[in-house]
């Protein structure tokens, strides 16, 4: 069993859940509230929710699985803040931000899936 809080990828899975609460949500028009509003805020927490539930699995093949599923959360989060983005709800500077923030999530969780993969 791993400690969730000393992983890195944790952390920064957790400031951005933080930030997509703080900086974006605010910013929806409130006839988003139960569409997309609603997805982003799950599919958010469900990055740092996946790597503290893999944290509770015995082997690394396990751990691996929910790790790709926060994997898939933050393409899925990704996606949704573009569309917020293109849609007009949040200026280019907020979507620049968030996706820099997305973008180093998804690169931390690839490299630590490949490095749990190869390990023996």
């Amino acid at each position: 069993m791993r400690d969730y809080k000393k992983l890195d990828v944790w952390k920064k899975a957790h400031i951005l859940t933080k930030q997509v609460y703080n900086d974006i949500l605010p910013l929806m028009p409130i006839e988003e509230r139960f569409a997309l509003t609603n997805q982003l805020r799950r599919s958010t927490y469900s990055i740092p929710l996946n790597i503290v539930e893999g944290c509770g699995k015995n082997t690394n093949k396990d751990f691996v699985y929910y790790l790709d599923n926060a994997l898939g959360s933050a393409h899925e989060v990704e996606y949704t803040c573009y569309l917020i983005y293109d849609l007009g709800f949040i200026p280019q500077n907020k979507y620049e931000v968030i996706n820099v923030a997305i973008n180093e999530v998804k690169a931390m969780l690839i490299s630590f899936i490949k490095f749990l993969r190869d390990e023996k």
